[in-house]
């Protein structure tokens, strides 16, 4: 199969299946923060998912892909650390503030600065209509968060925090976004990269989850929460595999923007399994999230 993909690269059929990846992503994404911001705490939430998805790895790290090439290490070291900030901090974000607040701000932060970044490591560049199309998406995403933020009914004392934890985790979506395409072009295998990548990390949180755990007054059921973790490990191989594979096939910018459109998903799952409200404001708005992304695909 690795062999397959890598013919793709630089293809027509290539940039198609990558779109087909960044689209499934993007569901995926926002059925991955929803898993986060669910009933349980963020942080014991993330720490069962990244525990399953890490135990999950290991045998195919370890036993079935190529092993990686020795400059592969320090990559996978850069990788560790800034997955490390961006889930602390989009724990602290969930924890401070509403989902349908928070997620479009993280969302919207980072596929502007993917971009540029894209352009400035990979020397990809957007044409004029294509940066038209980022700017209907991010008017789309941002206006999704005023507008949540304007009928917001709980946790307004702590949002200023949970903005500023907001944009950081959407600088670090941006910079993590550009770092895996890196490190997923520098293997002779995607795939020696994936389940190297999902190995490494899962290994920090779940060490502050047990921490936290040890902690609580009201200490969460641990089978739901098992339960909770082994799904959204699948979820966490379907999403961040579809889209760094995307990253290798085509476009790194093209993909990051794509993703972006996790955000109407995540205003349905919000509405539709969080209970939180949906009007026909929020439907005009994830409309403009929809046409920016059709309009980066097309002028492309």
């Amino acid at each position: 199969m690795s062999d397959w993909l890598i013919s793709l690269e630089g293809t027509a059929e290539g940039h198609r299946l990558a779109l087909i990846l960044a689209l499934l992503a993007a569901f995926l994404h926002a059925v991955f923060g929803a898993l986060q911001k669910g009933r349980h705490d963020p942080w014991m939430s993330r720490g069962a998912i990244d525990g399953c998805y890490g135990l999950m790895a290991a045998p195919f790290a370890l036993f079935v892909v190529p092993w990686p090439e020795p400059h592969m290490w320090p990559i996978f070291a850069g990788a560790f650390l800034i997955h490390a900030v961006y889930k602390l901090l989009q724990a602290m974000a969930y924890t401070q503030g509403a989902y349908t607040v928070v997620y479009p701000v993280v969302r919207g932060t980072g596929p502007l600065f993917a971009v540029i970044g894209a352009s400035l490591v990979f020397g990809e560049h957007f044409a004029p209509m294509q940066w038209a199309g980022v700017g209907v998406l991010l008017s789309g995403i941002f206006g999704l968060a005023v507008y949540n933020l304007r009928y917001l009914e709980t946790a307004r004392d702590t949002l200023p925090r949970a903005l500023a934890f907001a944009v950081a985790t959407g600088l670090f979506v941006a910079l993590y976004t550009t770092y895996d395409a890196y490190g997923i072009r520098a293997t002779a295998d995607p795939f020696t990269f994936l389940a190297w990548f999902f190995f490494i990390d899962g290994l920090l949180m779940p060490v502050i989850a047990v921490l936290r755990y040890r902690r609580m007054a009201e200490k969460p059921t641990l089978p739901p929460l098992l339960l909770r973790g082994f799904v959204g490990g699948i979820v966490a191989f379907l999403s961040f595999g579809s889209v760094m594979l995307a990253t290798r096939l085509d476009k790194v910018g093209e993909a990051a923007v794509l993703r972006e459109t996790s955000t109407v998903f995540a205003a349905v799952i919000g509405w539709l399994v969080l209970k939180e409200t949906v009007g026909p404001r929020r439907i005009a708005l994830m409309a403009l999230i929809a046409a920016g992304a059709v309009i980066v695909e097309l002028a492309g």
